[in-house]
C-alpha cells in the first residue's frame, strides 16, 4: 500500500478489540466506518467521541455471510482499507462445522470478494494465535512460534461432531485466515493483505458495555480473579494488551512493508491467573485475603516471536501489571457506578 488510506473499516467495531482500533484510527486523523451488529452500540460510540463526530460512522451488518441490504458492497463505499476484526465466537455449538467453520471462512471470503469490487488497498485480518500453535508440539529443546508456522489440525478433525468446541474455535481460525491467503493469492486483487495472531487479549474497555457481566471473556477472566473466585488455568502463557494488539492494527495498515505478513503480536513476558492474582494483591488493600491464590508454573518451555512485531510495527508491549491494575481500575469504578 504506497498510499496512506483516508476512509477505514472495521469490522467488528463496537467489540472489545475493534473499539480501541477504532480509537486509535481516529487519533491518527483518519476518518473510520465501523461494522456492528448493533447501531444502537455504534451511536453509543459516536457519542462518547463527540470530537470525531464528523470522522466516524456506523453501518449494521448482522451476518458477514449474509450482510442484506446494501450489505458489503454499499459498507465499502468510498472506503479504501479495510480491518476485518469481527469474528464468530461461540462455544455452546451443536455442530461445530456448520456453527463455527463455515460462517468463519464465509464472513472472511465475503469481506475479501466485496473489498475487491471495491477501491480498498490493504486488508488487515485479526487471526489468532490459535491458528499458529500445536498442541502436540513439546520441548525440549526450546523452540519459537513465528508467522511461518500454523496448526496442523485438519478440516476434517476441527468439523467432527466429537469435536470440543474450543478445538473446532481453533480449527475456524486457521481455516478463515488460510482462505483469505487463498483468495489473494488466486485472486491477485487490488489489495494487499497482513494478518494479525494475537494470543489472550487483555486490558480496559473502550467499547459499549452495559454491565461488569458483559465484560468480554479474557477480562471477565481477571475479574473473576479480583472477585475471589476459583484461579482459571491459561491455556497458554502468551498474551497481550489490547491497546498494543489496537496499535499492530493500525501500524500493519500504515506501513507499506507490512504488506503480505503474517504477524503474531504479543510481549515475550507470560502470564498465569496466579500472577494476577499476586499483583492484585501487591497493588490493591482490600484484594489481600480475597483474591485466591493456588501454584500454577508458567510454561517457559517455548516462545512466541512477538518481537519480530515489535520490531517492524514499532510496539513496545506493557507490563501484565499495567494491563492488570488499569483493567481491575476500570471494572472498579464500573462497578461503583452502577451501585
Amino acid at each position: 500500500m504506497s498510499q496512506p488510506p483516508k476512509y477505514v473499516l472495521v469490522t467488528g467495531a463496537t467489540g472489545f478489540i475493534g473499539a480501541h482500533v477504532v480509537d486509535q484510527l481516529l487519533g491518527r486523523g483518519l476518518k473510520v466506518r465501523g461494522a456492528t451488529r448493533s447501531l444502537a452500540k455504534g451511536n453509543e460510540m459516536v457519542q462518547a467521541r463527540p470530537q470525531f463526530a464528523s470522522s466516524l460512522d456506523f453501518v449494521e451488518i448482522d451476518d458477514f455471510e449474509n450482510p442484506g441490504g446494501g450489505g458489503l458492497d454499499e459498507a465499502l463505499k468510498d472506503i479504501d482499507a479495510v480491518i476485518h476484526v469481527a469474528s464468530p465466537l461461540k462455544y455452546d455449538t451443536t455442530n461445530n462445522e456448520q456453527e463455527l467453520i463455515i460462517p468463519a471462512i464465509n464472513g472472511v471470503k465475503a469481506v475479501l470478494e466485496a473489498s475487491a469490487r471495491g477501491n480498498v488497498k490493504r486488508v488487515v485480518l485479526t487471526s489468532s494465535f490459535a491458528s499458529v500453535m500445536n498442541v502436540d508440539r513439546k520441548a525440549p529443546p526450546y523452540f519459537t512460534y513465528t508467522g511461518d508456522d500454523w496448526n496442523p489440525l485438519t478440516y476434517e478433525e476441527a468439523a467432527a461432531p466429537t469435536t470440543p468446541a474450543h478445538i473446532a474455535y481453533r480449527g475456524a481460525k486457521k481455516y478463515a485466515e488460510k482462505a483469505a491467503w487463498d483468495f489473494v493469492r488466486d485472486q491477485k486483487p487490488g489489495f494487499d493483505l497482513v494478518t494479525l495472531c494475537p494470543s489472550m487479549t487483555f486490558g480496559p474497555v473502550v467499547h459499549p458495555v452495559a454491565s461488569l457481566d458483559k465484560l468480554n471473556e479474557s477480562n471477565a477472566m481477571l475479574w473473576k480473579v479480583a472477585q475471589g473466585e476459583p484461579l482459571p488455568i491459561a491455556r497458554v502463557p502468551f498474551w497481550i494488551d489490547v491497546r498494543d494488539l489496537a496499535k499492530a492494527h493500525v501500524e500493519a495498515l500504515l506501513r507499506p512493508s507490512a504488506g503480505g505478513k503474517r504477524y503474531i503480536p504479543g510481549t515475550p513476558e507470560r502470564f498465569s491467573y496466579d500472577l494476577a492474582a499476586k499483583i492484585m494483591e501487591e497493588e490493591f488493600d482490600w484484594a489481600k485475603g480475597k483474591v485466591k491464590r493456588a501454584e500454577q508454573i508458567i510454561d517457559e518451555s517455548h516462545g512466541m516471536g512477538g518481537e519480530t512485531a515489535a520490531r517492524e510495527l514499532g510496539l513496545e508491549y506493557k507490563s501484565f501489571r499495567d494491563t492488570v491494575v488499569d483493567l481491575v481500575s476500570q471494572a472498579l469504578k464500573m462497578q461503583a457506578a452502577s451501585s
